[in-house]
């Protein structure tokens, strides 16, 4: 097969690490649904001893991931909270966590109500301004953690800017790239040592699994992790790994459509006469456009907004008033989703530091779909 670095996005989401099956000629990777290998002789084997260590649709998924994000290896789990709590396997008590001030409700709880018992230290920092990271990192400071675009207030952090940083102090970056994709932003390629997906999310694509995955540039690094998941054992089932599969044959095609149809959204909500603010990368009054531009190949088909009136009870009439923005967690399927961070995918963060990043109680947060445009406009000026 070609060299996955030489092929375009779009050829490496569906050929990179996928072999016609040896013994069929099965195009699509089969569900590998078995538990443990016949052996020939003690030691001796095909590759695979047991299926919390390797199974081959999950080692075929590894490799297309790897080649999605240009790196040399991808270790998968069972959601995206268990990749984020093998990464932090990779330290030891009073070590010091330094991630960005506005991220997902669930890697904070991780991050402090989980690991802070362990004396892992974490703090939450604004790093919208890179050298806000270079004043804060100190000599515990083992590991910056980045999300860009973040969840839910759609801020834009420098990934080159901060791993220059972190690079001098010989400290190690993970970026969170589950809102961008793949096909959007490729952290490694800007100096990350590991990218991280929830890819429960767009590479999924359908609502229909829960994984997570992690992909790295240095092959001692991913033998570690490799290490942590077969140790650890929070391994996904082949079932979840064809699915994803499945789902990645489409990744480019899905996520264009749905930034397509998320900046016609943010631009009618601009304009609303109820809309106070809408949080989009692609407006440029946003704070770090330019970094957004430049990193990212369009700007994402997630939108944040608020009300003028700041009303927790008009918020509630309009996230039970729409038709095609289903309410429900969650983000990246096919089906656009509206939700309510302040008491849903955020409710574990403190109400004060949610509002110190201006996550308000009324903030509305959309997950645009691939739906034709004008019928989610409709939707939204209805509940409106």
């Amino acid at each position: 097969m070609t060299n996955h670095f030489s092929m375009k996005f779009a050829t490496k989401a569906i050929h990179a690490g996928i072999e016609p099956d040896p013994s069929t000629g099965a195009v699509m990777t089969p569900i590998f649904q078995t538990s443990t290998y016949v052996q020939e002789a003690p030691g001796k084997h095909k590759g695979f001893e047991y299926a919390r260590t390797q199974n081959p649709t999950r080692s075929a998924l590894e490799k297309n991931l790897a080649a999605l994000e240009n790196g040399c290896d991808a270790v998968c789990f069972s959601s995206g909270l268990a990749a984020q709590d093998a990464v932090i396997k990779l330290f030891a008590s009073g070590d010091e966590i330094l991630a960005v001030n506005d991220l997902y409700g669930g890697s904070y709880r991780q991050m402090v109500r989980v690991w802070g018992q362990w004396g892992l230290k974490s703090r939450f920092i604004d790093m919208y301004n890179p050298e806000n990271l270079e004043r804060e990192i100190g000599p515990d400071t083992k590991l910056i953690w980045v999300e860009t675009p973040t969840n839910p207030m759609l801020n834009i952090v420098d990934i080159a800017a901060i791993c220059e940083i972190a690079k001098k102090h010989g400290v190690m970056v993970c970026v969170d790239n589950t809102f961008a994709s793949p096909y959007l932003q490729n952290p490694l390629d800007l100096g990350a040592d590991i990218v991280l997906h929830s890819a429960t999310k767009y590479i999924g694509g359908h609502s229909d699994v829960v994984h997570g995955c992690l992909i790295v540039k240095d092959p001692e690094l991913a033998q570690r992790l490799h290490f942590i998941q077969n140790a650890s054992g929070a391994i996904p089932g082949p079932q979840d790994c064809f699915l994803v599969l499945r789902g990645i044959k489409t990744l480019h095609l899905r996520v264009q459509r749905a930034c397509e149809n998320a900046e016609a959204v943010a631009h009618f909500l601009a304009a609303h006469p109820k809309v106070s603010k809408v949080y989009w990368p692609g407006f440029e009054s946003h704070p770090n456009h330019e970094v957004a531009k430049r990193q990212m190949r369009m700007f994402g088909a997630m939108v944040s907004f608020d009300l003028k009136d700041n009303s927790v009870e008009n918020a509630v009439r309009i996230l039970s008033g729409t038709h095609l923005f289903s309410l429900a967690e969650s983000l990246g399927g096919v089906e656009s989703l509206v939700g309510h961070p302040a008491s849903m995918t955020h409710a574990s963060i403190p109400r004060e530091e949610r509002l110190k990043v201006g996550l308000t109680d009324s903030l509305i947060r959309l997950s645009v779909g691939v739906e034709d445009a004008d019928d989610l406009i409709a939707d939204l000026a209805k509940a409106l």
